[in-house]
């Protein structure tokens, strides 16, 4: 890595030379990206380096915490269950879990034999903690807030070594599924003064170094329960700048890209360099267009319906990141989710138009904040400026800085462009981003019937039932919410064409299958 500031010198021209949506305005032909990451039979072994943006000097391995250092988590840890690409609740370290008849009790039976990177033995003690630690408020961990509206510290019982018992509040028929968050991945008892540093998991890999904001690497754990992974090793390299990041993949310095997605502009060099290529990763992003409810221009539902008809979710995502991902239409729960309610809202300018004058706010003239923060950011707000216009409305592209966005702007300014990863389960998706109150309800929308059929749903033991009720809540959004979805974006992920079997879920990698091809192959 020593080179990196000499090739980013050199390479700067290709990529920061490529503003958004360049070549698409010069008459380029649509970016045809592979289905999905080249598949194959590794070679056993091996070391994989991977550029990463750091999170601050103050980051941590500690994963209940919101500075933790993402790519890390899944090679070092487990969770008790985890999410598969469909959104359902699989098993990791639990082997089974039971509830009773109205989903007050949850049972987990954990498997047996599996021991920590320090040799200790896994066991309930180690879950319960685990969740006493992120229940605690000097932890301030962002799953704390899902969690205590369901158990507390004395609601969590190591019945033995292998049985974990949680006794909710309220019934909650989803609640395996709040467990698959990240920062439920299990650690040690007694660990949490220390986990920060030490990355003591059950994970995959082990820790070999690490430092906050700056390089490290894990080595392979031969004892891992679930086989030995590919991979011997893995080096991680903190590189805040995004263009530098894409500059140490085209000089080879770097083997794959973590959480840099990718413009058209930029995809098509990397897709055109020697030695590189890209994964896509489909409707991985999900981008929303918030309106502050409590804001003077959107506090009546009236202006927020017309905000939404007068866009149409497939032209925008033509326009604004070349087709690669799916249309929104105003519902959260990405299309790859069974969870998913069918159909899609209407289209309609000219009713916007009419309802606009209705309210008073014909001619409606209003900031929309976007930034560098990500690189799709901008071309949606572009793209929803230009279809707004036909039904009379001007909005004024403002661009903040990156490091101040989502600090100055989130949750302030009564329109701006955000986005989150997916692979939330629906009930922490509805529930943690929409409910009344909720800290992360970036619009700060509330509608208490949309709240009492989440309840409703949570208390549902009926599988049939209770997905029709998450998708009468989904409704309630897209009809009254104060939140737009224009598009789930794919993720366009940079790495070396000798990558093979990258996949991922909710920005986590597949530790245990992802490889290097041979050198002569």
């Amino acid at each position: 890595m020593a080179q990196l500031v000499t090739r980013r010198t050199l390479l700067q021209g290709a990529v920061a030379g490529l503003a958004v949506g360049g070549l698409a305005g010069c008459g380029a032909p649509p970016l045809t990206l592979p289905e999905s990451a080249a598949r194959g039979e590794p070679a056993l072994g091996g070391t994989m380096r991977i550029a990463r943006p750091a999170a601050s000097a103050a980051e941590t391995l500690d994963p209940a915490s919101s500075l933790s250092a993402y790519e890390y988590l899944g090679a070092l840890y487990n969770r008790l269950v985890k999410l598969d690409i469909k959104g359902n609740t699989i098993p990791d370290l639990a082997a089974e879990w039971s509830t009773n008849s109205d989903a007050t009790q949850w049972v987990f039976k954990l498997r047996a034999g599996v021991s920590f990177h320090n040799g200790q033995p896994f066991t309930a003690r180690d879950v319960r903690y685990t969740i006493l630690h992120i229940l605690d408020p000097d932890t301030a961990s962002p799953q704390a807030e899902t969690l205590l509206t369901m158990i507390g510290p004395n609601r969590v019982d190591a019945v033995d070594d292998q049985t974990v018992r949680f006794r909710l509040k309220t019934p909650n028929a989803e609640f395996p599924s709040l467990l698959t968050a990240y920062q439920c991945y299990i650690i040690p008892q007694g660990s949490a003064a220390t986990i920060g540093s030490t990355g003591i998991g059950t994970g995959p890999f082990r820790l070999d170094s690490y430092r906050p904001a700056g390089a490290g690497s894990v080595v392979v754990n031969e004892d891992y329960f679930d086989g030995r992974p590919v991979l011997d090793r893995i080096e991680f390299f903190a590189i805040q700048d995004t263009s530098a990041r894409v500059n140490s993949l085209l000089s080879s310095q770097v083997d794959l890209l973590s959480q840099t997605n990718m413009d058209d502009a930029t995809a098509r060099v990397v897709i055109g360099s020697r030695g590189t290529t890209v994964a896509r990763v489909p409707d991985a992003q999900w981008y929303t267009i918030p309106m502050l409810a409590t804001s003077k221009e959107f506090k009546d539902p009236t202006v927020r319906r017309a905000m939404k008809l007068c866009y149409d979710s497939e032209t925008l995502l033509q326009t604004a990141i070349q087709g690669t991902g799916s249309g929104g239409w105003d519902n959260p729960v990405p299309p790859t989710m069974a969870a998913r309610a069918p159909g899609q809202r209407p289209y309609d300018p000219d009713r916007a138009r009419a309802l606009l004058k209705r309210a008073g706010k014909d001619g409606l003239q209003v900031a929309i904040y976007t930034s560098a923060y990500e690189p799709n950011l901008t071309p949606i707000a572009i793209a929803y400026a230009e279809q707004a216009r036909k039904a009379g409305i001007d909005l004024k592209i403002t661009s903040v800085s990156a490091d101040s966005y989502y600090t100055s702007v989130w949750m302030s300014k009564p329109l701006m462009v955000s986005y989150w990863y997916t692979g939330r389960p629906v009930d922490q998706l509805l529930n943690q981003v929409f409910r009344s109150g909720s800290s992360y309800n970036e619009s700060a929308w509330s509608n208490k019937r949309f709240d009492q059929v989440l309840d409703s749903a949570r208390a549902d033991t009926n599988e049939t039932s209770r997905r029709a009720k998450y998708q009468d809540a989904q409704q309630i959004i897209v009809d009254d919410g104060a939140d737009m979805t224009p598009i789930f974006g794919d993720r366009i992920v940079g790495l070396s064409d000798r990558v093979v079997n990258y996949d991922e879920y909710g920005f986590e990698f597949d530790y245990l299958n992802i490889g290097l091809k041979a050198q002569s192959q």
